[in-house]
């Protein structure tokens, strides 16, 4: 029966597919258990219990959670958030740290949060996280390391470890320092130094094992009480007796209990799957994260039993372990072995380890969980959400777990929010020779149709985005403005509110004598329109499948009368492609917007830099160079300026090296051949606008570095005399689109060479 129970729960122990490296997850589990023996002693301490209980919840409730949990690396054990919760509620109560009754509270605490994790775990609470986003990811994180190595701090100069939050935790640090021993700093400081360095020289090194080693072996051969370096204290042997804590609970705390457990469930909740979620993704697979749900809730069961207090997913010794590339759970069965082990046959050794230098570990590791690489990203793509990482961050730190957790969600469903309330969204055009429609923002060559208005859309309407969607119209009509056309192709969704406005814009511009459209969008529009009170629409053909279809009702037929083109659109080429289509507008600059120069600046040093010493160079060479960058295979568009700016880019190196000069030429002629092999099969109109495209760059270049650009204007002339004895129809093309550019600085040319 209990085999059929987990069936239909869908358990299954140690769900992982993916080959494990046994050695370094057996290795791993005993780093962990290593570490964990000052961190959990510690943070029992914090909780109200004797340090033993720490080790005592280091053995049952990560073994149990190995074997459910769906993550690869993640550990779980006695940690800062929860310990330091059950502290505040044990002093808010009035009880005692260590006394019986703190004995049978706390673990009184951890069963109830079992219960609500449980019970999480069935309505599947888990869903929450989904919506809470990446920043606030990285901004929780970060605030919890940055939390607990305020708390260590102090043990790293010989003090005690604090509670509480940042200014807490500050005050505590601040009324140490006068007390501090140089000796415990001293060491303290070198571990970590030794440690950082190792993980940027030789990241495989386990430094962590390594220092305590160390701190033990340094500890039987000196006596380092005498310099007021502390040591761990003992501990008793022997394995924890199991009690259930509900056959000892004092009656008139119970409701108090209930409260506050549910509040430390909610932050192991956020906290561990936050945490286990980021790894997961950074790892690449998917997190299963109800099943952690149900882990963390039989975990706090077992903890109870042993009498320790609520256990949560540890991001500091996570950290730990990800350094040496720990692939399964076994880590955790392999952990809670250990530690067995340790209670049983080496609880004398741990009075052996120096404070300072299991404190500069777990500090380390810490260090290297928080996010600060996201927020310094995040800071330049994106001040929105790097604002939202630092307010989750801060949150945490000066607010605590909770506080920290609740705006971090605040301000991603706020971001969500603003996001819906203002969707990407502009206006669109027309290609000559292209039958599609282009945003007028991220496509040169795009022009508005006469007299027509074409608006995107970029996201679901509703009551919050009617205004903008009104005001972007009322911007965009003009006195010629004879239709407006609304590209719906992002809209799936629409409220009463936008049907209603949608009406009402209709109606409006009705009396205005300006037809009035909407296109693209899913049929499931048109049944909201429709139960909304907007048939009108339908039933009046304002609704129309495509935008070709709207305008020709609105009488405007192909080829459409477009806008006169600005002086940049009269520069923008228009190629005809490998495969003969008429497909070749400036790809890059529709894809990276104002980021396009920069890229092409940082390609076209790339393939320098490849090919300027390459002694078997071919036109292929290039190619193959070109399909390795992060983009893949330029348009012969865009190919055709990387081409021309390799050329300016090389004529430095054609005069210092003319081997190498006159081999690269070839190359960049040979590669260049198969556009040019193409201009006579463009029509006039485009090979004026390429003429003038490379009669500005010949322009620039004249300006810039007058004796480059003498020397690429001979070179072109020469190959035009090699061209009319080898193709006369290329050398006529060819000297059709340069004409103007080689015209330039004629009559100084004698001067200048």
């Amino acid at each position: 029966m209990a085999e059929n129970a987990i069936k239909k729960l869908g358990i299954r122990f140690f769900p992982h597919k993916k080959p494990v490296d046994f050695f370094k997850d057996i290795a791993g589990g005993i780093i962990v258990a290593l570490v964990s023996i000052p961190i959990s002693m510690g943070y029992a301490q914090i909780a109200g219990l004797p340090m033993q209980y720490g080790l005592y919840g280091s053995v049952l409730p990560i073994f149990l959670f190995g074997l459910l949990t769906s993550t690869k690396d993640f550990v779980l054990g006695v940690d800062a958030a929860p310990a330091a919760l059950v502290g505040t509620v044990i002093a808010a109560l009035g009880i005692e740290a260590g006394s019986d009754r703190a004995m049978r509270a706390v673990p009184l605490i951890a069963f109830f949060t079992a219960c609500w994790l449980l019970l999480f775990f069935f309505i599947k609470a888990d869903r929450i996280v989904k919506y809470i986003s990446e920043p606030v990811m990285g901004g929780f994180v970060s605030g919890i390391c940055c939390t607990i190595i305020l708390m260590q701090i102090p043990k790293l100069f010989g003090g005690s470890p604090g509670i509480g939050e940042a200014p807490e935790l500050i005050k505590n640090i601040a009324e140490q320092v006068t007390s501090m021993n140089g000796w415990d700093l001293m060491m303290g400081i070198i571990v970590i130094a030794v440690i950082t360095l190792f993980r940027h020289i030789a990241p495989k090194i386990p430094m962590s094992v390594i220092a305590m080693a160390a701190g033990m072996i340094l500890s039987c051969c000196i006596p380092l009480g005498d310099y007021g370096i502390k040591l761990l204290p003992e501990v008793e042997a022997g394995l924890p007796p199991l009690k259930v804590p509900v056959s000892r609970f004092d009656l008139e705390l119970l409701s108090e209990l209930l409260f506050h457990s549910l509040s430390i469930a909610a932050v192991i909740l956020a906290e561990s799957l936050l945490a286990s979620g980021n790894n997961a993704a950074k790892d690449g697979y998917k997190l299963n994260t109800n099943r952690e749900l149900l882990g963390y809730s039989l975990a706090n069961f077992a903890a109870s039993l042993t009498g320790c207090c609520s256990v949560n997913g540890s991001v500091s010794r996570t950290g730990i372990v990800r350094q040496f590339g720990v692939s399964s759970q076994w880590m955790s069965v392999s952990a809670a072995v250990t530690m067995v082990f340790v209670l049983l046959f080496a609880a004398p050794v741990i009075g052996l380890l120096p404070v300072p230098i299991l404190t500069a570990i777990v500090i380390s590791a810490l260090w290297g969980a928080c996010e600060f690489s996201l927020a310094k990203r995040l800071f330049k793509t994106s001040r929105q959400e790097f604002f939202i990482f630092m307010a989750a961050f801060l949150g945490v730190l000066i607010f605590g777990t909770v506080y920290g957790v609740i705006i971090g969600i605040v301000l991603s469903f706020f971001a969500v929010i603003v996001r819906a309330v203002a969707p990407p969204r502009g206006l669109m055009g027309v290609i000559e020779g292209k039958d599609s429609f282009y945003p007028l923002d991220r496509n040169r060559e795009a022009r508005p149709v006469k007299s027509v208005v074409i608006y995107r859309f970029g996201g679901n309407m509703f009551f919050a985005n009617t205004e903008v969607l009104k005001s972007d119209l009322e911007k965009a009509v003009k006195n010629d403005t004879k239709c407006i056309i609304i590209n719906a192709s992002a809209v799936s969704s629409i409220d009463i509110a936008a049907a209603e406005e949608l009406l009402r814009l209709y109606n409006y511009y009705k009396d205005k004598n300006i037809a009035f459209y909407m296109t693209e969008h899913i049929g499931a529009v048109n049944d909201s329109l429709r139960k909304f009170g907007a048939d009108e629409l339908i039933k009046n053909g304002a609704v129309r499948m495509t935008i070709t279809l709207a305008l020709r009702d609105a009488g405007f037929s192909k080829p459409y009368s477009l806008e006169e083109p600005s002086e940049e659109q009269k520069q923008a080429v228009a190629l005809t492609d490998t495969y003969g289509t008429k497909d070749m507008q400036a790809e890059l600059e529709w894809a990276l917007g104002d980021d396009a120069e920069e890229f092409k600046k940082r390609l076209t040093e790339e393939i320098y830099q490849n090919i300027k010493d390459e002694k078997e160079l071919s036109a292929d060479t290039i190619v193959k160079i070109e399909s390795l960058n992060r983009w893949g295979r330029l348009n012969l568009f865009d190919e055709e300026e990387l081409l021309d700016r390799l050329e300016t880019r090389l004529l430095d190196r054609a005069v210092r090296h003319p081997e190498q000069g006159k081999r690269i030429e070839r190359v960049l002629e040979e590669r260049r051949k198969v556009i040019e092999e193409r201009l006579p099969e463009i029509d006039p109109e485009i090979l004026g606008r390429i003429r003038s495209r490379r009669l500005k760059r010949a322009s620039e270049l004249l300006k810039n570095d007058p004796k480059a650009y003498m020397l690429r204007r001979k070179k072109r002339l020469e190959r035009i005399d090699r061209l009319k004895q080898d193709d006369p129809a290329l050398a006529k093309a060819y000297h059709a689109v340069y004409a103007d550019a080689l015209k330039l600085g004629k009559n100084d040319e004698e001067k200048t060479e």
